[in-house]
């Protein structure tokens, strides 16, 4: 249990040779808990922090070293916002970073009916990919629909990429050895490989139908869809079955190949520049309204949590221009 155990935090992908689809698994568990100890959301509001933390890891081990990929789901509700990063390592064999946080209304969250993905109400699933200094991110937008965050992910990956996309997740609190709750996230990605090898960030005409597979390829990929609805629950979420064991069990007879896994890291990029920074766009005006009494304007940071203390001084686009 103990091998298993330092296989959490990690995303494994495969490929299922004779049903020409790739996949990942991934387990969440330290990483998860760093997240989520940081605020002190309402249950519903952890789960589905923790379903969009590992939909995140699942679509992020896909981005090449160096880029950021970012989800946010955004609604009416008064579960308003979902925002994950997902930070690719910055070198060959270092961990990928993961951050997370929500925005809820505590007023009308309790009173308002419904799952907690019913709870965000009407609105979007954005994928938003940063290449770098120099290069146009990618967005891709689609409506939040369907009975959980996996199935708006699978409906971006059909609309915005035009790829057969399985996603099977969980999450849950459990006990541990010493008494406590501590959360657990499981999740598989299943996805056909596009037979010319298009580019996720490739630019596709909104109007342009998803592709249409042949025959054969339906067969294979009506196959492993089976094969994945027989995953049980204590088998995606562990901490009993490795990840490569859950592969054999259900895709043994696909010709599973596993390659290296990717270690992911609670991470978050904040820093006293980076507010700095992003108070430049109010005015002198705005940031006076923003001083305290003692004198100091102060930020939090949403993902982590750190608290900033700054000098009102040099904050602001005016400020910046006298400068």
């Amino acid at each position: 249990m103990t091998e298993i155990a330092n296989q959490d935090d990690q995303v494994l992908p495969f490929q299922l040779d004779k049903a020409d689809v790739r996949g990942r698994i991934a387990r969440l568990d330290g990483v998860l808990n760093q997240i989520l100890q940081q605020h002190d959301y309402p249950e519903e509001v952890s789960a589905q922090v923790a379903e969009a933390a590992i939909i995140t890891a699942l679509i992020g081990q896909t981005i090449d070293i160096r880029w950021k990929l970012s989800v946010q789901i955004r609604g009416d509700g008064p579960l308003r916002i979902v925002a994950t990063d997902y930070y690719g390592p910055t070198a060959a064999g270092e961990p990928a970073k993961l951050r997370a946080w929500a925005s809820y209304d505590p007023e009308t969250l309790p009173q308002a009916t419904g799952t907690g993905f019913e709870k965000i109400g009407k609105g979007m699933f954005a994928i938003l990919i940063d290449q770098g200094d120099g290069m146009k991110p990618y967005q891709g937008i689609t409506a939040l629909g369907g009975k959980s965050l996996s199935d708006c992910a699978e409906a971006y990956f059909a609309q915005s990429e035009q790829l057969p996309t399985r996603f099977r997740t969980l999450a849950g609190q459990s006990k541990t050895p010493a008494g406590e709750m501590a959360w657990r996230a499981g999740g598989i990605m299943l996805q056909h490989m596009p037979k010319a090898s298009p580019s996720i960030l490739q630019e596709k005409d909104a109007d342009t139908a998803p592709v249409s597979l042949s025959e054969d390829d339906q067969e294979n990929w009506n196959r492993v869809n089976i094969l994945l609805d027989t995953v049980e629950e204590t088998e995606l979420i562990g901490p009993f079955v490795s990840k490569p064991q859950l592969l054999l069990r259900l895709f043994h007879e696909e010709s599973p190949r596993i390659f290296e896994p990717q270690k992911i890291e609670f991470g978050c990029t904040c820093s006293a520049d980076k507010v700095r920074q992003t108070m430049s766009i109010y005015s002198a005006k705005d940031i006076q309204k923003m001083t305290t009494p003692e004198g100091t304007v102060t930020a939090d940071c949403q993902f982590c949590g750190e608290h900033y203390v700054l000098d009102p001084q040099g904050l602001g686009f005016e400020a910046k221009k006298d400068s």
